[in-house]
Parts: structure tokens; C-alpha cells; sequence
């Protein structure tokens, strides 16, 4: 069904990415790339400063490796981070990429989520491909 997907994935959430794994083997057609997307938020400045100065380096590592043990997981797949808002830059890199299709893990909306949204509603709401929520 689809050639290019897309699955963000949130590290440390309680989310099933294996749920969104076998989502994603499901659509993908033959020889399909399957690239999993964690993006980083920027650290606002005033608050930068409380942190060590190796911080970023340090926490982008962590992240690669997290991210390549989950991708061993996932055959032929690849991974990607991304630096921004994590809604709107999920978006930007599907469009950038060419993705026909996002796999994003959802969860049971808090009263948070009412008054802040959530990333997969803003995901839905502003993607141009094909997007299939799992919960």
C-alpha cells in the first residue's frame, strides 16, 4: 500500500511502538522505507543554563542509540532525529521526505490534551499524507 512511512516515536512514553511497528509492516509494501522520527524540543534559554554544557551533544547520542536498538527491531527500517516543535516538525519532515504514510501512536487523552492538544492531533490535523493513529 504504501512506499515511504513514517512512525514517530516519543522515547520513555508509555505509547506501544510495537503496536505502530506491526501497523506500519502491515501497510508497507514491498521494499517499503520505514523511518522512525524522535524529534528533539529545543531547551528554552533560560533554562539552558542549569543544564551542563554538554548537554545537547550528550542527549542526542542517547537518543541515536535508543533509537537504533528500536529500528533493530523493525527490519529494514532507519532512523531520523529532528529538531523542533514535535507536531509541526513531524509534518515538515514527512512532507520534506516524501512520506505517503505517518503510523503514530496515540494515547487516552488527558484534560491536558483538551487545552493543549496532543502531537498525533496536530499530526492529523496537518499532514498532507495518509496518517493511521493506533492505540
Amino acid at each position: 500500500m504504501y512506499t515511504n512511512i513514517l512512525i514517530p516515536v516519543l522515547l520513555g512514553d508509555s505509547r506501544d511502538t510495537q503496536l505502530a511497528f506491526k501497523a506500519a509492516q502491515a501497510l508497507a509494501d514491498d521494499g517499503a522505507q520505514i523511518t522512525l522520527l524522535h524529534v528533539i524540543e529545543s531547551v528554552p534559554h533560560y533554562v539552558s543554563e542549569y543544564f551542563p554544557p554538554d548537554f545537547e551533544t550528550t542527549s542526542r547520542d542517547k537518543v541515536q542509540t535508543e533509537l537504533d536498538a528500536m529500528a533493530a527491531t523493525l527490519p529494514g527500517s532507519r532512523t531520523a532525529i529532528a529538531d523542533g516543535r514535535a507536531g509541526s516538525r513531524i509534518c515538515q519532515w514527512a512532507e520534506e521526505s516524501g512520506c505517503d504514510c505517518i503510523v503514530v501512536a496515540s494515547h487516552e487523552p488527558t484534560l491536558a490534551d483538551f487545552f493543549l492538544g496532543s502531537v498525533a492531533h496536530h499530526v492529523v490535523g496537518h499532514c498532507k499524507c495518509a496518517i493511521h493513529v493506533v492505540r
